[in-house]
């Protein structure tokens, strides 16, 4: 069930995951939510985590396959999502 409440987050790009996920830290630190809201929000923000780590670990990836022609431009580049 949790998974298809979250399943927003796959659309969403780093930065938009990123910053629902300080949202959630703010509001867990914050102690005045409920604890059935509680467990739900931090269920949320371990996927939106996830995430955030799948697009990282793709995007450092991509960095390591850029290659410098002898005149330091760039070649190799190959596209985040693998098209």
């Amino acid at each position: 069930m949790a998974e298809a409440v979250n399943e927003d987050i796959k659309a969403m790009s780093f930065e938009q995951a990123l910053d629902a996920l300080e949202r959630i830290v703010d509001d867990l630190e914050r102690g005045d939510v409920p604890l059935d809201q509680s467990i739900r929000i931090y269920e949320r923000g371990e996927a939106l985590k996830a995430h955030c780590d799948r697009l990282l670990k793709a995007a450092e990836d991509k960095v390591e396959k850029i290659r410098l022609s002898r005149d330091g431009k760039p070649v190799g580049v190959e596209p985040l999502d693998g098209e």
